[in-house]
């Protein structure tokens, strides 16, 4: 019992360490957003601010146009999350319940693509968006996040629709379902908390996505909110307070995001657990 309770000890403090080393960067990021140039300099990154300012966030606010910037992600972010649900509970249905010939080796090229680097795919993706006119449009990019998603999806809904219920198809289709009324009103229901999961993962890693935004979306209105804390910090009169201003700013709307889901996610993973 002793040594038991040694181990539970000893895991508790390495989560612990493991949270403190998580929460540090958040930490700086905070304090940091609401000091003074001057304050910084003084008193270094580790103290609270003596007085708050909200300069930094004034400057980065002003000069990135933030609430354009807030659009073009959410914008983006929510269209690739929406679409590439939908076209991964497509693709998955034929593959996993449909039983489409050939279904290993589909899935196995889904997970190849889920593999290959992104730097793999700028060049030929950038001359055929250059040669149908989406070059420098959000709907280039969308249309490739969404791509890229679903092919995870697809692969991840692939190996769940594989152990669906086959009792329950079979009850639809006696009852006169056809494929199409047996996948909306079947299996999208009992699905539901993993589409659920995936439309929050979707919508954070888009967000979050910043090789194929910088490249794809040259000018200044339609970068996202990644796009434009990278560029401003490459500014020669960027300090380091508004540097922090400008992280503070870019997590503040995929936090509101979690909170806002946070129930949601937590259904979705449990329900996974739970036959």
């Amino acid at each position: 019992m002793t040594r038991k309770r040694g181990v539970d000890w000893l895991l508790l403090a390495l989560v612990s360490l493991g949270a403190l080393l998580v929460l540090a960067p958040f930490y700086l990021v905070l304090v940091n957003s609401f000091k003074s140039p001057i304050d910084y300099a003084t008193s270094g990154p580790l103290a609270f601010p003596e007085a708050l300012d909200f300069t930094g966030i004034q400057k980065f606010w002003e000069r990135v146009n933030f609430p354009q910037k807030v659009w073009n992600s959410i914008l983006i972010s929510g269209v690739v999350a929406a679409a590439a649900v939908l076209l991964s509970m497509l693709n998955a249905f034929a593959i996993g319940i449909g039983r489409v010939r050939g279904r290993a080796w589909i899935v196995l090229l889904f997970l190849l693509a889920n593999l290959l680097p992104q730097e793999a795919l700028l060049y030929p993706l950038y001359y055929m968006f250059k040669e149908v006119g989406l070059y420098d449009s959000v709907w280039a990019v969308i249309i490739i996040f969404t791509v890229v998603q679903a092919a995870f999806g697809t692969y991840l809904l692939s190996a769940v629709y594989g152990t669906f219920p086959k009792e329950i198809l079979e009850a639809a289709s006696l009852d006169g379902a056809t494929r199409w009324q047996i996948l909306w009103r079947v299996v999208f229901p009992i699905s539901r908390p993993t589409l659920s999961v995936l439309l929050i993962f979707f919508f954070i890693w888009t967000w979050n996505e910043f090789l194929i935004p910088l490249t794809f979306l040259a000018s200044n209105a339609n970068q996202t909110v990644p796009v434009a804390i990278s560029v401003l910090q490459g500014d020669r009169l960027m300090d380091v307070t508004t540097t922090s201003a400008s992280a503070l700013l870019g997590i503040i709307p995929t936090l509101i995001f979690f909170l806002i889901f946070q129930r949601t996610l937590t259904r979705g993973i449990t329900a996974g657990a739970v036959k």
